[in-house]
């Protein structure tokens, strides 16, 4: 599904170069479920970026799905978001007056579903992570917890055939967290590849696979025991 070949980034700060990644090559097959750890600075954000397509390489190859996705415009990329990736952030990223099941029709207004097709595509997401009785329910009404299930209802609504996770549970207490993490394990069984960057060693335990990036390169790529 991903596969990653000596991808190079650099950022032009003035007159400085920052070397973010520096030869990175991997692979993820679909159904995986990865996590993606390192240090701030390691380069882990960046390739989270270059894996959901907010950004592209300055120099290496990066095929999703076996399209050359690596020198594409950002309407192009912006598509293939939209299509293929269901994002989740650690802030949870909801609109604070909107109802629950308006934040997650959000993302199909750009695919062009009527609003009958949006409401019920919604209401099931919000169903599938438990929310079926909040779908009324503003932000300032949920838990911490029910926001970020929110949130990952709002990935899941357009049908991605991965969801790209920062820090899921960086907001949440641990028992809120852990039921959350639950979750993802969940989908990754439904088949959803699941892709988590963080820097907490329990959170990547419920995943499958760690990569560690320092540096700007893969330093380490172990199955979780």
């Amino acid at each position: 599904m991903i596969h990653v070949d000596n991808v190079c980034k650099t950022y032009e700060m003035g007159e400085m170069q920052v070397h973010a990644l520096r030869g990175v090559s991997l692979d993820i097959q679909a159904g995986e479920f990865v996590t993606i750890m390192g240090p701030s600075g390691s380069g882990k954000s960046t390739l989270m970026n270059l894996l959901g397509c907010l950004d592209t390489p300055t120099s290496g190859s990066y095929r999703l799905e076996g399209q050359d996705v690596s020198h594409l415009s950002q309407r192009a990329l912006a598509a293939i978001r939209n299509k293929r990736i269901g994002f989740v952030f650690q802030g949870f990223n909801l609109l604070a007056r909107t109802p629950a099941q308006r934040q997650v029709e959000l993302p199909l207004t750009y695919a062009g579903l009527s609003a009958a097709e949006r409401r019920a595509r919604a209401k099931g997401a919000l169903e599938a992570v438990g929310l079926g009785d909040r779908l009324k329910h503003k932000p300032d009404e949920l838990s911490g917890g029910q926001q970020q299930r929110v949130a990952i209802a709002r990935a899941l609504a357009t049908d991605p055939s991965i969801i790209l996770a920062d820090e899921p549970t960086g907001n949440l207490d641990t028992r809120t967290g852990a039921e959350v993490l639950e979750l993802f394990q969940g989908l990754n069984d439904q088949g959803i590849t699941v892709i988590f960057v963080t820097h907490n060693p329990e959170t990547a335990q419920y995943s499958k696979r760690i990569l560690t990036i320092r540096d700007g390169l893969v330093e380490r790529d172990e199955p979780v025991h």
